[in-house]
């Protein structure tokens, strides 16, 4: 389908204002191109919406902002560097800058609440464990969950292994924190504190984020600026509002939810007939 011309926002900030700044980013797999010339923008202290219909690339997006990939061509700045030009080292003390939510949680199983948001501590810094503690408990009191410090993951329902997952991305006070799908099997309620508290941190610390994700209602409720995927490109960009009043067929489709419009259900493949009455080669 055709990529339609993006929706803006008005008049760009700054560059200096730009925490991540992508630009005309190319990169395929396994011949597969995923970006092609993907531009975008995460602006201090404002949470950006990242979202797009499964496939588009949204995981890959953030695997190039934490520098675990390369571009083939453009180039990725986070904090003013181009990630390209940095030594593992380099990369590995910017990473410290950052915080991150996965998908998943990713907590570790054989560890209780209060060690998985130590863990982080433990391994960058030389804090007593008495400034260990104090600081743990003052992230999990953040998320409402002081009161299960002593739990294993298996204890903890979907949603407070999310929230856990939080205290632990914002225990080392990063500059940007990045979420990965953050509502993906949550009941109302935990929805509800998740999204709450991804808006108060915001805030209160001061941060800025990124919150990749293909629920759109939920988004719009949080974010400032939204950019949505799309064939490799930004198909349209700006306020959640300006999104939801776009015109373009693609934009409309996904922030609708409809199953009609220029985005398919079915992988590209050969023709189905075809396909089927074609003997095996064996």
């Amino acid at each position: 389908m055709a990529v339609p011309a993006p929706v803006t926002a008005g008049a760009p900030d700054a560059a200096s204002e730009a925490v991540v700044d992508v630009r005309d980013v190319h990169y395929s797999i396994g011949g597969r191109e995923i970006f092609a010339g993907l531009s975008l923008q995460a602006r201090r202290g404002r949470i950006t919406a990242v979202m797009g219909p499964s496939g588009t690339g949204k995981t890959t997006l953030l695997r190039l902002i934490t520098a675990q990939i390369r571009p083939e061509r453009g180039t990725v700045r986070v904090f003013g560097e181009d990630l390209a030009a940095l030594n593992s080292r380099a990369i590995y003390q910017l990473r410290q800058r950052m915080g991150m939510l996965f998908q998943n949680g990713a907590l570790l199983t054989d560890l209780s609440v209060f060690e998985n948001v130590a863990f982080p501590v433990r391994e960058h810094t030389d804090l007593t464990e008495g400034l260990i503690r104090k600081l743990v408990l003052v992230k999990l009191q953040a998320v409402g969950l002081r009161g299960a410090a002593a739990l294993l993951p298996a204890e903890l329902s979907g949603g407070m292994a999310r929230r856990v997952a939080l205290a632990r991305a914002i225990v080392m006070d990063p500059e940007l924190l990045i979420y990965d799908e953050p509502f993906v099997g949550l009941d109302p309620i935990s929805l509800g504190f998740i999204l709450r508290l991804i808006k108060q941190m915001n805030a209160a610390l001061g941060i800025t984020s990124i919150v990749v994700s293909h629920d759109v209602q939920e988004l719009a409720t949080i974010a400032d600026d939204s950019y949505l995927l799309s064939e490799g490109h930004i198909a349209a960009s700006g306020t959640p509002a300006q999104l939801r009043d776009s015109g373009a067929p693609a934009v409309r489709q996904f922030m609708t939810g409809s199953a009609e419009g220029p985005v398919g259900f079915h992988y590209p493949a050969p023709d189905y007939l075809s396909q089927l009455l074609k003997e095996d080669d064996a």
